[in-house]
């Protein structure tokens, strides 16, 4: 998180800057003579009216609604009487009855208006939370996944032992350690991210070697560009899960990625058996997570951000994204 962003979700800075706002608003628009000094007093007669009924009156509005109706309109009644008493004093006349109706409906807006406030920022911190609870569900679930179906490749190996094996496992060993301790943050390095990218490519093509035509490129300037991690690898995984031969060929992986000033974009293609019913669940996979979840994390993380085609064709399926980084 960053500086500014610390800064506007700080709950203190918030409060001042919004009074700062309301007094700013009440200094244009108080004719008096001396208009600082009277808003300043509005301020200080509005402050207890507001926090009250956020803090005491508001969490009622859920649970009670004939009760807080009371309360709220009971609030308006003593904070409005309140100052109209000060004021009355300080000019020795009676309560005026016309001025506690016209700073009655004033004080009501007020709280009206610091109760939206508190509301809308309840609401958003709480979409916020969910958010952040369901993405950290989502990445627990595909690094499990990840590691499930690379074990399948070692235990492969070890069956027929393959001289490719040692190299296989220190391949793996650099993908867990990223994955594991590199992946915490919301936002990672591009850079870094290209790099286990290369390194899971490099592990399939020891494993495949002799079967498929595998291609990788990467073009564009990775500097100071970041992604959320864990992201590109679900496709890439997922086409050499599904990985067939097409019509008696060689299998086919075809990964592009090119990263502009402000987009990257990335292809993925797999040659698949049309006949085998695997062809048919190319976006589920054996446990259901797969492309599923990665799409849920494009609509959370860069909602209105990203474009995501994925079609089959010809024994080949096809991965576009678009992404504004």
């Amino acid at each position: 998180m960053s500086k500014l962003d610390t800064l506007i979700d700080n709950k203190l800075i918030q409060n001042i800057f919004v009074w700062f706002i309301l007094f700013i608003i009440l200094i244009g628009g108080i004719q008096s003579e001396n208009r600082i000094q009277t808003a300043l007093y509005a301020i200080l007669f509005l402050l207890p009216a507001i926090y009250i009924t956020n803090y005491f009156v508001l969490p009622y509005f859920q649970k009670r609604k004939t009760i807080f109706f009371i309360l709220f309109i009971l609030s308006g009644t003593l904070f409005t009487l309140l100052p109209v008493y000060v004021i009355s004093k300080s000019i020795n006349q009676p309560l005026d009855v016309k001025m506690f109706l016209n700073l009655f409906g004033f004080i009501l807006l007020a709280m009206i208006f610091g109760m939206t406030i508190r509301i809308a920022r309840d609401s958003f911190k709480r979409r916020q939370e969910v958010k952040e609870a369901e993405l950290k569900l989502l990445k627990g679930q595909l690094n499990p996944h990840f590691l499930f179906n690379t074990l399948n490749n070692l235990y492969g190996l070890s069956v027929v032992k393959s001289d490719k094996l040692p190299n296989l496992m220190l391949k793996l060993s650099d993908l867990l350690r990223y994955s594991l301790y590199e992946t915490k943050e919301s936002f990672v390095s591009l850079k870094k991210e290209m790099s286990y990218l290369e390194n899971y490519i490099s592990l399939e093509k020891l494993r495949l070697e002799e079967q498929a035509d595998i291609s990788f490129s990467i073009s564009g300037i990775l500097n100071d560009k970041k992604l959320a991690p864990m992201l590109l690898i679900v496709f890439v995984e997922n086409a050499f899960k599904h990985l067939a031969p097409t019509e008696g060929e060689k299998s086919t992986v075809n990964i592009d990625i090119h990263i502009s000033e402000n987009e990257l974009v990335f292809k993925c293609e797999n040659s698949f058996d049309i006949h085998s019913d695997k062809g048919e669940n190319l976006e589920k996979g054996k446990s259901g997570i797969g492309l599923v979840n990665v799409k849920k994390r494009l609509d959370l993380i860069y909602p209105e951000a990203h474009s995501l085609k994925i079609g089959k064709t010809n024994g080949i399926f096809s991965v576009d994204l678009k992404l504004s980084i």
